[in-house]
């Protein structure tokens, strides 16, 4: 004699059940993987260089972003800088460690942007321009200016 062994409805609930968990676990650990642990992005705040290289609000029409350093901040900029070197091209330098006067004209430029574009910045556009180029004299004073520039870009809001 031959016994059929059928399994009851308990079973297949239960198969069921461990099949559907696996799935889902399986599901969330793909889509982890596929996402980063965290988000990159250039932009610290509204008034920093990274912010106005970015290119998330227009540039105030006073500096268009291809002037060349040489006319927003006169001549003296020649003896440090490309004399094709734009603003735009200025706040996305990367070579500002350890370069006192690229870290000055990254600052510089997101400190003229944001005289022009946010009321009550801590500098005017002249300060900025002025202070720019009584810093050109020496390293020394360029990386003190940058980093006054840098301090009031990050203060701004």
């Amino acid at each position: 004699m031959e016994t059929t062994y059928q399994p009851s409805r308990l079973v297949f609930v239960v198969l069921f059940s461990i099949c559907s968990a696996a799935a889902t676990v399986s599901a969330a650990a793909t889509s982890q993987m596929a996402r980063p642990g965290f988000s990159y992005t250039r932009t610290r705040g509204r008034c920093t260089p990274e912010f106005w290289s970015s290119r998330r609000e227009a540039w105030p029409r006073m500096v268009p972003q291809t002037s060349t350093l040489s006319k927003v901040f006169g001549s003296r900029v020649y003896e440090r800088y490309r004399s094709d070197l734009t603003l735009l091209e200025s706040t996305t330098r990367n070579d500002d460690d350890g370069n006192a006067f690229a870290g000055l004209v990254k600052e510089a430029t997101a400190a003229l942007l944001n005289s022009y574009a946010r009321p009550g910045f801590g500098y005017s556009a002249w300060e900025v321009k002025t202070l720019v180029i009584q810093a050109l004299v020496s390293e020394a004073a360029a990386a003190r200016q940058a980093k006054q520039f840098s301090v009031a870009n990050q203060a701004c809001n």
